[in-house]
């Protein structure tokens, strides 16, 4: 039971590590956004969040693709 607990602490912890990177779609996105307004002194425009959540999903979906590419690369 304590060794269920721990990996599944493990998966928990490694998710919101993964969670943190600066890509805009993941809340680390949203922090890099938090604090570019704070030191711009004003919002970031709605057209460059836009782009900007589309290359982070774009980039999301390659690194995806990528790590089910190699999944399958090593059966």
């Amino acid at each position: 039971m304590f060794i269920t607990c721990r990996f599944f602490a493990l998966i928990s912890v490694n998710l919101g590590i993964i969670n943190l990177f600066p890509l805009p779609v993941l809340d680390g996105g949203h922090l890099l956004f938090l604090a570019i307004e704070k030191i711009k002194g004003g919002p970031v425009s709605e057209r460059v969040q836009d782009f900007c959540y589309r290359i982070g999903s774009i980039l999301l979906v390659l690194l995806m693709g990528l790590a089910l590419f190699n999944d399958f690369s090593r059966l």
